[in-house]
């Protein structure tokens, strides 16, 4: 099992972090590894909601399609998935932070099949960089944009 999670603090108001963070349209321009993002249900987001993202992690394409779980707008956000070579749960929470900005957390918790079962103890590690990489990203970008 590999259960990453990561934070960052972002100077921007929460509705504006999670609003953004939490719409897939908006993954490419902060997930560094999402290359793809196809809706194979119909907008706007909602709970059961399905989303194929394509994603290149450790040198392999990924196509995932994820069902939101759960949505609650500002506070959290659950999507799984349980087809592919390594089904995830992908959870966002967002949380005040003082003087308007917001901390955000970022977990990944999966059990890695075939292939990436060889991998599994180096993947966290590198799960956990990305996701530091991609949460950066995500800052920069919002407080670029305030």
């Amino acid at each position: 099992m590999v259960d990453v999670r990561t934070e960052i603090e972002i100077n921007r108001p929460r509705g504006d972090v999670a609003d953004y963070a939490s719409n897939p349209d908006n993954a490419l321009a902060w997930y560094q590894h999402i290359k793809e993002v196809e809706w194979n249900s119909a907008k706007p987001l909602g709970v059961g909601a399905r989303i194929v993202f394509v994603a290149h992690f450790l040198g392999r394409r990924l196509d995932y399609v994820y069902q939101v779980k759960e949505l609650d707008p500002g506070e959290r956000f659950v999507m799984a998935t349980a087809e592919g070579p390594f089904p995830m749960e992908t959870t966002y929470t967002w949380e005040s932070a003082g003087n308007g900005a917001t901390r955000m957390t970022l977990r990944n918790q999966g059990a890695p099949a075939g292939f990436f079962r060889l991998f599994a103890p180096f993947m966290a590690t590198a799960m956990r960089r990305a996701n530091r990489k991609d949460l950066a990203a995500l800052r920069a970008l919002l407080e670029r944009n305030q």
